[in-house]
C-alpha cells in the first residue's frame, strides 16, 4: 500500500509513504520508504502521516505490531522515528549491501498495539501544538 503525501496548505506532493513487509495473518507491517520534500522536513507532515497509518493499522487492521527501520548512519530519521513515540529494539548489524557498496547496519523500531493509546497521544498533541 503506497500513500501519496500532500501538504494540506499549499496542496502540492511533498513525499511519499507506504507499508511494506504486509503479514497480516502475523498482525504487523512496516512503515517505510518515506521520503520528504525538505520543505517538509521537521513540521507537522511526517507525524501526521504517521498517525494516519498507525490509525488505520491499529484500529483497522487490528494490528498488533509497526516495524520502523532505517540505515543506522541516518541520525535525523531515528531522532524522528524515536520522537514519534516508536521504540528501537536493536541493530541488525551488517544487515545489507546499499547503493554504493556500503555495508549498512539497519535499526529497527516498533510500536506495539499496547503502546498505541500512549504513542497515539503523544502524536495527537505534537499535531494540536504545530497549528
Amino acid at each position: 500500500m503506497i500513500w501519496t503525501v500532500i501538504a494540506p496548505r499549499t496542496q502540492t506532493i511533498v513525499g511519499s509513504t507506504r507499508y511494506l513487509n504486509m503479514a497480516l495473518s502475523d498482525k504487523r507491517v512496516e512503515i517505510g520508504y518515506t521520503w520528504y520534500a525538505r520543505s517538509a522536513w521537521g513540521g507537522a507532515i511526517n507525524p501526521a502521516c504517521k498517525y494516519l497509518l498507525c490509525t488505520y493499522g491499529f484500529e483497522t487492521l487490528m494490528l498488533n505490531r509497526i516495524e520502523l527501520k532505517t540505515d543506522a548512519r541516518n541520525a535525523r530519521s531515528r531522532a524522528a522515528i524515536a520522537k514519534l513515540g516508536a521504540r528501537q529494539e536493536g541493530i541488525f548489524r551488517q544487515h545489507m549491501i546499499v547503493q554504493g557498496g556500503h555495508i549498512r547496519d539497519t535499526v529497527y523500531f516498533s510500536v506495539i498495539a499496547p503502546e498505541w493509546p500512549e504513542v497515539k497521544a503523544r502524536l495527537l498533541t505534537r499535531l494540536a501544538e504545530a497549528g
